[in-house]
């Protein structure tokens, strides 16, 4: 591709690069190890086994995490080693009851079974699974429900008509049609038993709730929700008893400290505000976990009106290193003298321990539990905090459909969040291909939150693609961007736009300063190398830069392009075709590097390959000017001139 082609591919990459470093961190609720790891970043997806609840059709090894609680070692085992290299190679085994017998869907029903208007009951359950299938998550649960009314024998039909319905959101279709013990695994059983539960509460009858839940606690694998859960639908029963008693001590270490969260919590309703201030300052001095603690302690402050004290958790927290939206926006509020925040509601505070439970969730890669969960926090209590978390969830369990309708339903009244809500909804609709799309999201995302830098890099990042190198150097050449201590993100675009505009001397200035602040960054050195070489400049420098970029990532087939056409460059046309089939071996679709092999073949002789690479270009796709070019090479070959210029000649 042209130096231009690069510019954009890089520039494309990038505006994911910082959708996944910046704003996912901190802007809502942040779902983040004790240790501040993010959640994307606790192992590959091939490495642990799923916690899925989608899947019925599965058997139940394939359907569920293990029945004992997170965080703890099942009886009779050791505790976990630290993970070898050659642990990563084997996925952790679970072994769960056999499922239930179950009669198989009959192919022909006598008679046929079907609804008031005619439709017959596998008619139905087909289209529901096709909708699912085309991601209409709403439409496929509410054919599968209606399948099931009419088939109540089939077990099976009822599992995949529960599952679509939690996924898809419809809490009470879910809670009316969940599998009974012994009809589904336990996996399915006692999420039916905590949505039905969590749902009685939603609509009123808080008594019932806490009824269901004195008779029989929540069960794994969906035990730590139901222990978050429990005491406040207790509190709102008036089971105080309940509400108040002791966490199991045998939870896992985070776990625990939720709870004694809740309770601490439950304890300042009381207006026991001694043991909830012990509580809470003992949570927020807790190693390592503690700072998840420290805003809610320093809110409890604020309520005792003790503001200074309050400031000086929060600014320590923020000393520390402990930095997310909640935290500095309460910080601003305390120091400004704002109102303090009002206690949980029971219903706010159920809420909130349900998408704690569901962050616990998602940093084990239980991501549809985690969805499972936020559904019904969200249901309780709608804020945008929680429906972007619902979106970044359903994005990792790979439900891009459900996420993007989770993402575009994070209202304007929090224009931080709206804003990172459009700028990961940006994200996924690049990965689709669909670059005009993202480009209106990220321009929601800007008007919304005018002085987000973050916003700011990406829109930049995303208008290159699209040609609008002048809109996105203005962007990066503003104050948002435009700063000292910049990033070499920010160098980086702003150099690749001043190369899109032929600006080639302050393109080489930019992109200078971002490989000397990142060092060891492949692609810029990449870029950088290769707009040296291809517009003979410091081809030897340029060659040795993209050396070290290949050395960083050896099997990236740009990188060994670059390296080929260095080669090519300085006339050495016999390594250059070593290197470009290597390049050709790891991107064998790309036009660009086919062109260039086409002409190292050309320059070593071999010229009925090289014609033969060249027309293969022109399936390829390639650019106006590229096809152009090629159909001309095809035609009369090579001129006896070193190649120049962006597209090889």
């Amino acid at each position: 591709m042209t130096a231009a082609d690069r510019s954009r591919l890089f520039a494309a990459s990038l505006s994911v690069l910082a959708l996944a470093a910046g704003m996912a961190g901190g802007a809502a609720r942040a779902q983040t190890l004790p240790s501040g790891e993010p959640v994307r970043r606790i192992a590959p997806q091939d490495q642990l086994p799923p916690a899925v609840i989608l899947a019925p059709e599965q058997s139940p090894d394939e359907a569920a995490p293990g029945q004992t609680e997170p965080g703890q070692t099942a009886p009779g085992e050791d505790a976990p080693d630290e993970a070898s290299p050659d642990d990563e190679e084997t996925p952790p085994t679970v072994t769960l009851a056999e499922e239930p017998a179950e009669p198989a869907i009959p192919e022909v029903w006598a008679p046929v079974p079907t609804d008031a208007e005619g439709r017959s009951a596998y008619g139905l359950y087909l289209a529901g699974k096709l909708a699912l299938m085309q991601g209409q998550g709403g439409a496929g649960a509410d054919f599968l429900a209606r399948a099931q009314a009419l088939t109540p024998e089939q077990p099976r039909v009822k599992a995949q008509a529960f599952t679509s319905a939690l996924l898809s959101g419809d809490l009470d279709q879910a809670a009316r049609i969940a599998p009974a013990p012994g009809e589904a695994p336990a996996v399915m059983v006692e999420g039916g038993r905590l949505v039905r539960i969590v749902q009685t509460f939603a609509h009123g009858d808080a008594r019932a709730a806490d009824a269901a839940l004195a008779r029989e606690p929540i069960a794994a694998p969906h035990a730590r929700a139901g222990l978050m859960v429990s005491p406040w639908i207790a509190a709102a029963a008036g089971d105080w008893d309940r509400a108040l008693q002791a966490p199991p001590t045998a939870a896992d270490p985070l776990t625990l400290a939720f709870a004694r969260l809740n309770q601490a919590q439950l304890l300042e309703h009381r207006r026991r505000y001694d043991e909830a201030e012990a509580a809470l300052k003992g949570l927020s001095d807790t190693a390592v976990i503690g700072a998840l603690f420290h805003r809610p302690y320093g809110e409890f402050l604020e309520r005792r009106g003790r503001r200074d004290e309050a400031l000086a958790v929060y600014r320590k927290a923020i000393e520390g290193g402990t930095v997310d939206l909640a935290l500095v926006r309460a910080l601003t509020r305390a120091r400004d003298g704002g109102r303090a925040p009002a206690m949980p509601t029971f219903r706010q505070g159920a809420a909130e321990a349900l998408a704690n439970a569901a962050a616990q969730a998602s940093a084990e890669r239980g991501h549809e539990f985690a969805a499972v969960y936020l559904r019904l926090s969200l249901n309780l209590d709608d804020t945008p905090a929680s429906q972007l978390a619902l979106g970044q969830t359903l994005d990792r369990a790979g439900l891009s459909a459900a996420s993007r309708t989770a993402y575009s339903l994070v209202g304007t009244q929090d224009p931080v969040l709206y804003a990172t809500a459009r700028a990961q909804l940006a994200a996924g609709l690049q990965e689709e291909g669909r670059p005009e799309d993202a480009l209106a999201e990220l321009r929601r995302a800007a008007e919304a939150a005018p002085d987000d830098a973050r916003v700011a890099l990406m829109l930049a990042g995303q208008l290159m693609p699209a040609e609008k190198n002048a809109e996105a150097l203005e962007i990066l050449n503003g104050p948002l961007l435009n700063r000292e201590g910049q990033t070499a993100q920010v160098h980086f675009l702003r150099g690749a736009a001043y190369e899109a505009l032929e600006r080639v001397p302050e393109a080489e200035a930019e992109l200078w300063a971002a490989v000397q602040a990142a060092p060891e960054d492949a692609d810029m050195l990449n870029y950088l190398g290769y707009l040296w070489v291809d517009r003979d400049l410091r081809v030897q420098q340029g060659a040795e830069m993209i050396q070290r970029a290949l050395a960083l990532e050896p099997e990236n087939g740009n990188i060994q392009d670059s390296l080929g056409w260095a080669q090519y460059r300085q006339g050495d046309y016999s390594a250059a075709v070593d290197s470009l089939e290597q390049a050709i071996d790891k991107e064998p679709a790309n036009a660009e590097i086919n062109d260039h092999l086409g002409d190292a073949y050309w320059r070593v002789g071999r010229r009925r390959e090289a014609e033969w690479m060249w027309k293969r270009v022109l399936v390829l796709e390639p650019d106006d000017a590229r096809r152009a070019e090629v159909e001309r090479k095809i035609e009369q070959g090579l001129d006896d001139g070193a190649a120049t210029g962006g597209v090889s000649q």
